[in-house]
């Protein structure tokens, strides 16, 4: 179903990418960063298997992965597509609304498995420090903001 979406909608797939894109975007800019171990296993990460479900019935398996390895054949989705960037960050049970606005169909994350494979980020202690900063005052109000 996602395969044939995405094959039949070219044109109109590059403003919900878009969209999809800059939501990915102001959500990294509001991530935590955690230390693997510290990362509960049920949320969606690079290389997570994750399994989707449409009311009907419908279901998929796929593996997130960074736009490189990006393999619809192989059921490897990149984090900068459409769906990639919907559901980075989130957990078993959340709902997500894809597809156009003549045709959005509302997913559940039925599943997600982590896998051995591990993105590699090189931060530099700048990064780390100028990103706890910003997220300090939050942090230790816990303000809604995150």
């Amino acid at each position: 179903m996602i395969q044939r979406y995405q094959q039949l909608t070219p044109y109109v797939e590059d403003y919900a990418h878009k969209d999809a894109l800059d939501n990915l975007k102001e959500r990294m800019s509001k991530a935590l960063i955690y230390d693997l171990e510290d990362m509960p296993e049920d949320i969606i990460r690079m290389y997570s298997n994750v399994n989707l479900s449409y009311e009907s019935g419908w279901n998929q398996t796929f593996q997130l992965v960074p736009p490189h390895e990006n393999n619809l054949e192989d059921d490897k989705v990149s984090v900068q597509s459409t769906l990639g960037a919907s559901i980075i960050g989130l957990s078993e049970g959340d709902v997500i609304t894809y597809g156009l606005p003549s045709n959005v169909v509302t997913l559940t994350i039925k599943k997600v498995t982590q896998t051995n494979q591990h993105f590699k980020v090189n931060l530099t202690e700048k990064t780390i420090n100028d990103a706890l900063a910003k997220h300090k005052k939050n942090l230790l109000t816990q303000n809604s903001e995150l």
